[in-house]
Parts: structure tokens; C-alpha cells; sequence
């Protein structure tokens, strides 16, 4: 008799394991929620900026093609979040087209220079968006709180401010200035957190560390400065961030409101009245 005549009998089939009941839900979540509805929270948050961070691509390209100058302005109270929303408006941008500028305090050679000199020299070219992390507004603010400059030097830059800024809209350069303004309460959290957290303390400073010590004289020099450099042609926009997060989108928002690019979707672009303000709005705020 062949093999094919009596094939050999088949294996038994093993028993199947049984198969576990499912977890619930509730269970697989159970001392989790808090977490969970943070990464929520951020997924909903990353829906919102990447759009928009691709509507900055956009007027990059825009940027490019027409050789514009766009200068971005970046002042506002210590720890009132201009880093953070920096870092998202450049995050997808080319590092050649976008560029941050953040000045170190002045050398002894610069010291003995024409106020404005050093900024001059970082202003945008056609076809370049510069950021400015603080600038000249530092001495009508910080310098002038911490006594780093003399009264009449103060003077003498709001003498000399109007003309600077007139000079920059006639040569093309488009200037968008953004005054951040946070509470005292966010502003001590902010200060705490850098103190302990090892990837934020190299963000505090002793200029930080005295700033609330200094509160009233801030809040007294920011008013003067808002209302005397409020120009029709470089105005203000006061972002609230006391959540970095809304201020983020929101300044993104204001920004691309401003230019007519290609493709622009319009959808995306609704302001928050609480969160974008006016100088009137802010002047006066303790």
C-alpha cells in the first residue's frame, strides 16, 4: 500500500487558550485622568498652531517671492512667554529667511555708540523676516527701571524714536510690535518654575529675580513707554498671556491678518478679544 493510500493520521488540534475577558475602560484609565486629559488638551492645542504654523509657511513663501521686510517686535515682562511664542512662529520656518535676534547687553565699545546703532545693523533685507527677542524698547524699560540709563537718555530716545520708526516704514521694512503682558500671580509661577526646573533655569536671571521687586515701577514705565511710541504707522498689540498657549495662536493670528499672501485661509485667523488688546486696554493695569 502506497503513502497516498494510508497517509499518516493528522495531529490532534491543541485546545485554544482561553481568552481573557477585556479590561474596561474605566479600568485601563483608572489614576491616569489627569494625564490623559493633558495630552488631550495638547493634542487639541497642536490642531490649532500647526495650521497656523503652516499658514507661516505660506507668508514665508510670500515673503520670498516679493521681497518683502518684515520686522517682528517682541517686548513684555519678564517671564510673560515672548521666548516660547518665538520659538513657535519659527519652528517650520527656513533658519535663511527667518532669523531671531537677541542682543546680549551692550560691550563696552557699544556702550560708547549711538543708541540704535546695534540694532540698525540686524534689520531685515528684502525677502527676510527678522524677530526681534527685545530691542531698542529696552531703554525706556528694563534700562530705565534698573537705572542702567540716565533720565535724560530716556529723553533722548523718545526724541529720536519717531523718526527711527517713520525711516523703517518709508524703507519698506513692515513692523509689528507685540507688548506681552502677563499678572503678577503667572509671572511669581513662571519665576518659581525656572528656579527648579534643570531645562528652565538657565532662563532666570538677576535682572528677573528683581523684577517683582520692581512691579509698580514696571507697570509706571510701561504706560509711559505704550503711550508715548504708540505711532499710527508702528502700533502696539498687547497680547495677554497669562495661558502661553492662547497667547501663541493669537499673536500668530494677528500677524498673518496683516498680509494679503497666497492661499491665505481666512478661516483660521479669528482674534480673541481677551487675549489681543489695545493700548488703552492695558495702560493703567496693575
Amino acid at each position: 500500500m502506497t503513502d497516498t493510500e494510508n497517509p499518516t493520521p493528522a495531529p490532534a488540534p491543541t485546545s485554544a487558550l482561553p481568552t481573557p475577558d477585556p479590561i474596561p475602560f474605566e479600568e485601563m484609565i483608572r489614576g491616569r485622568e489627569a494625564e490623559i486629559l493633558k495630552l488631550l488638551r495638547e493634542q487639541d492645542y497642536l490642531n490649532i498652531l500647526t495650521p497656523l504654523q503652516q499658514e507661516l509657511v505660506k507668508l514665508q513663501q510670500w515673503v520670498i517671492n516679493n521681497k518683502r521686510k518684515l520686522l517682528v517686535i517682541f517686548e513684555g515682562r519678564d517671564a510673560a512667554g515672548k521666548g516660547g511664542t518665538i520659538k513657535r512662529f519659527t519652528e517650520y520656518l527656513s533658519p535663511r529667511i527667518c532669523r531671531v535676534v537677541a542682543l546680549e547687553k551692550p560691550t563696552d565699545t557699544e556702550k560708547t555708540q549711538w543708541y540704535f546703532q546695534r540694532y540698525i545693523a540686524h534689520l531685515p533685507h528684502g525677502g527676510e523676516i527678522v524677530l526681534f527677542d527685545r530691542s531698542w524698547y529696552n531703554r525706556p524699560g528694563v534700562e530705565r527701571v534698573m537705572g542702567f540709563c540716565t533720565p535724560e537718555q530716556v529723553e533722548e530716545f523718545h526724541h529720536q524714536l519717531p523718526c527711527i520708526e517713520r525711516m523703517l516704514t518709508e524703507s519698506g521694512i513692515h513692523t509689528i510690535k507685540f507688548w506681552f503682558s502677563v499678572e503678577r500671580a503667572s509671572q511669581e509661577k513662571r519665576f518659581a518654575s525656572r528656579e527648579t526646573d534643570p531645562l528652565k533655569v538657565w532662563k532666570l536671571s538677576p535682572v528677573d529675580q528683581e523684577a517683582l521687586d520692581h512691579w509698580n515701577h514696571y507697570s509706571k514705565a510701561r504706560d509711559d513707554m505704550l503711550q508715548r511710541t504708540n505711532f499710527p504707522d508702528t502700533p502696539w498689540t498687547v497680547v495677554r498671556s497669562d495661558s502661553k498657549k492662547l497667547a501663541r495662536i493669537n499673536s500668530i493670528r494677528y500677524l498673518l491678518r496683516q498680509f494679503d499672501y497666497d492661499h491665505k485661509d481666512e478661516s483660521l485667523l479669528t482674534l480673541d478679544p481677551g487675549i489681543i488688546q489695545t493700548v488703552d486696554e492695558e495702560i493703567g493695569r496693575p
